[in-house]
């Protein structure tokens, strides 16, 4: 009866381990996100399987050309994916299907390049906006799909839930994301 007891017990702890240890992975580390919709194509389709890195930005920023998980700000139940263009303290133009970013680096504006959109691919709307401190503007990849800042404004740095790195489905597109260089 003694064995059978340990055996008991022993189970148990295995599971509340594996609890635990699940839990603390998915609440405080890394966060599946299935993505819906095509307002990222060509980066992400519907349907990608990623992993969501929600420990980097305990330590540091956001950076410009980052893919970001976040919240709505009118029904943080839904989530979003897109890319950060802008950051806090920026200026940011939309203007004759063109980006520009002004900040102190570059008080005239720069126009960064996405080689991550195909050079089709145009940002339309008429978008002037100042970004203030713990603020984002971000866009989708595929700017004639995305509902995105140009639609509802920037995003607070509270509502980012973290980076996406991995893409683990489709098998045949499982690969590492990184910030692209502008």
């Amino acid at each position: 009866m003694k064995s059978f007891l340990y055996s008991v017990l022993e189970t148990l702890e295995v599971v509340l381990v594996a609890f635990v240890t699940v839990f603390v992975i998915r609440n405080f580390l890394i966060q599946p996100f299935l993505v819906s919709g095509n307002s990222m194509e060509p980066s992400f389709s519907s349907g990608d399987y990623l992993l969501v890195d929600e420990v980097s930005y305990r330590f540091r920023e956001p950076e410009r050309g980052e893919v970001v998980v976040f919240r709505y700000k009118d029904n943080e139940s839904t989530f979003y994916i897109k890319r950060i263009i802008g950051l806090p303290q920026e200026r940011i133009l939309i203007n004759d299907e063109k980006i520009f970013i002004f900040n102190l680096e570059y008080p005239d504006g720069f126009n960064p390049k996405e080689k991550y959109i195909a050079s089709s691919i145009k940002t339309l709307g008429n978008v002037d906006i100042a970004l203030s401190e713990n603020e984002y503007f971000v866009l989708g990849d595929n700017r004639y799909y995305s509902f995105d800042s140009r639609s509802w404004g920037p995003v607070q740095r509270a509502e980012i839930v973290g980076s996406a790195r991995l893409r683990l489905w489709p098998i045949n597109k499982v690969m590492a994301f990184d910030s692209p260089v502008y």
